[in-house]
């Protein structure tokens, strides 16, 4: 069985309410059906949602590097260190990123994960030591685990993706890369996963429109994403593959207020063994022991 992870940052499930949740827009097609009152067993090509915790007993906004970690570890980073973390991981967190990620657990089963986004020339120049503090949960795991960092030769060769899919970012600052439509980037995608037992993909504009608060841009920026989802799905058999999305805490579902929310997340599932995911699944932090299972027997 291959595993497919597909990380949106920042999308919780909000109010059927497209004045304030572009995710309740009538042109979206998979994260306007688990909306409050929406029914989710009418998702595109089988999927299955439910909601899950992000608050993880502590009160307060949920925020990325615990929620992340917690995601990612399947272990309560908000109840470790006792609050919710934005940013970037301490000291503490990266300790954890660095014996107990996803990666780290799927390696020592004998298995071949990948994160699968680009990174950009200056990482290379100065490598993970050096910018440790500005790095993300997921760069410090893949670095703690010894796994390739792919950069852009690699994205020019279709072997990798941006966290913006099209690279559109990367052109308007002078990169010399290839433009990608939403529909190619999910073409290499479909075809790169398949090369891994775990293949995670980190997509993190959904946040970024979330505090921006503009609703078009982030109307926008949902069909693009489904775009890249239903060719990436189209593409893929879900017969041998587990395909799940999630995501770390709420915010572009909300577009009334600038800061992350107290919404749950959703869990969205496709393929072999979607059902048996769910129903391992409640909180952040059960993902990763659940994924583990799964791929252990």
């Amino acid at each position: 069985m291959k595993i497919v992870f597909i990380f949106i940052d920042g999308l919780g499930i909000g109010e059927n309410d497209p004045v304030k949740n572009p995710c309740a827009h009538p042109a979206i097609q998979i994260v306007n059906r688990f909306q409050h009152d929406s029914n989710p067993a009418s998702l595109p090509f089988g999927g299955i949602a439910k909601p899950i915790d992000c608050q993880l007993g502590i009160a307060g906004l949920p925020q990325s590097a615990t929620g992340q970690t917690a995601l990612f570890t399947g272990i309560n980073a908000v109840q470790l260190i006792g609050d919710h973390l934005s940013g970037f991981p301490n000291q503490r967190l990266r300790e954890l990123l660095a014996v107990e990620s996803i990666f780290r657990k799927f390696k020592n089963m004998g298995k071949f994960p990948a994160f699968i986004n680009a990174y950009r020339p200056i990482f290379f120049k100065f490598g993970p030591e050096a910018l440790i503090r500005f790095l993300s949960v997921t760069s410090i795991m893949n670095w703690k685990a010894d796994l390739h960092f792919f950069n852009f030769q690699e994205l020019e060769s279709e072997q990798a993706i941006y966290h913006d899919f099209t690279n559109r970012e990367l052109i308007k600052k002078g990169f010399n890369v290839p433009l990608f439509t939403a529909e190619k980037a999910g073409q290499i995608f479909a075809r790169v996963s398949q090369n891994y037992d775990l293949c995670l993909y980190e997509y993190f504009q959904t946040d970024h429109a979330g505090h921006a608060q503009e609703m078009s841009h982030a109307v926008s920026l949902l069909i693009q994403l489904e775009k890249f989802l239903f060719t990436f799905l189209s593409q893929t058999d879900l017969s041998h593959t587990l395909v799940l999305l999630t995501s770390d805490h709420g915010n572009i579902e909300d577009l009334a207020v600038k800061k992350h929310t107290n919404n749950p997340v959703p869990l969205i599932a496709w393929g072999n063994r979607k059902d048996d995911l769910l129903a391992m699944t409640e909180t952040l932090s059960d993902v990763t022991p659940a994924l583990i299972k799964l791929i252990a027997s």
